[in-house]
């Protein structure tokens, strides 16, 4: 596998457009962390408030700066509107595997479909461009939306990581770890999705 962190690499179809995340994108992303801080609810990683979104965003390209993170902010040009952030990150170029998570899209983008059109983009880059063997997934096992939309698009469940993070405000979650490979992504799974797509 083979990702280069100096490409602007500007993924887009006629629904999306997923280009690499920028410093300046926090007035873009601004609304959400001070509007909508449920957001959240199940992440790791806040973004709530401005400082939230403050240091979101420089840890986000922090991680691409130390080739660890490859961080993308999502325009839908249905509602000519930005609607949220995705990335790659636990990148293992050496092993040909990475996670796609931290995302997150604003509450008027669920369930229109803008998701399923970012997964796709996303997984067409690497499986098909980048060359990856296996995409892994995370979420609070909680978080049956986010696992339910991992599921519509031909995530596996390989797994619970039990007691394996903190939860916010206290405790801790159990994880639910889910995966894509790329011999599944080319026998079927990427043309069912694709379908998907034009269905919606």
């Amino acid at each position: 596998m083979y990702l280069d962190f100096k490409e602007n690499y500007t993924l887009e179809n006629e629904r999306v457009l997923l280009r690499p995340l920028a410093e300046d994108d926090l007035d873009h992303l601004l609304p959400f962390a001070l509007h909508e801080p449920d957001l959240w609810r199940f992440s790791l990683v806040s973004a709530a408030g401005r400082q939230g979104m403050q240091d979101y965003i420089a840890i986000a390209l922090l991680g691409r700066q130390m080739k660890m993170e490859y961080p993308f902010i999502v325009y839908d040009k249905r509602s000519k509107a930005y609607a949220g952030c995705t990335r790659f990150y636990d990148i293992l170029l050496d092993y040909d595997t990475l996670q796609l998570g931290y995302t997150w899209y604003g509450s008027d983008f669920h369930g229109t479909g803008l998701n399923k059109n970012c997964k796709y983009l996303l997984l067409s880059l690497a499986f098909d461009r980048l060359n990856c063997i296996r995409v892994e997934f995370r979420a609070d096992n909680d978080n049956s939306r986010s696992i339910a939309a991992m599921k519509s698009i031909g995530c596996k469940v390989d797994g619970i990581l039990r007691s394996n993070m903190p939860k916010s405000p206290a405790g801790r979650r159990d994880s639910i770890i889910l995966s894509i490979l790329q011999s599944e992504w080319n026998n079927g799974l990427k043309v069912a999705l694709a379908e998907k797509i034009r269905a919606i």
